[in-house]
């Protein structure tokens, strides 16, 4: 599985940003990471300066011979909104597999 990470131009992409939204993604996506091919991470700072829940990340997944699927998750930080955003779609990809299993 490869794991490609994104940020707009308020964020400073560094290699720690890189390390903590990799390490965060390859945990929540380890049942079913045999299944994707790529996962992309985009982290936006959605009201720039002006603080609050303003980080949305979207992690977006390629599983396999299937359309891409992906979910968001905007808060305060970016270790969390990875975190939430990488569980809503692992959910996701549980039921879409789910489905397919049962046919």
């Amino acid at each position: 599985m490869q794991i490609q990470i994104n940020t707009d131009h308020n964020i400073q992409g560094d290699e720690r940003v890189a390390e903590v939204c990799e390490q965060i993604v390859t945990d929540a996506l380890a049942p079913i990471s045999s299944r994707l091919t790529r996962v992309e991470v985009h982290i936006k700072d959605i009201r720039g300066p002006k603080g609050g829940e303003d980080i949305r990340a979207t992690v977006e997944a390629r599983p396999e011979g299937l359309r891409p699927y992906a979910a968001h998750h905007d808060a305060t930080d970016i270790p969390v909104a990875v975190r939430q955003a990488a569980k809503k779609l692992k959910q996701r990809l549980d039921a879409e597999f789910g489905k397919l299993s049962s046919h």
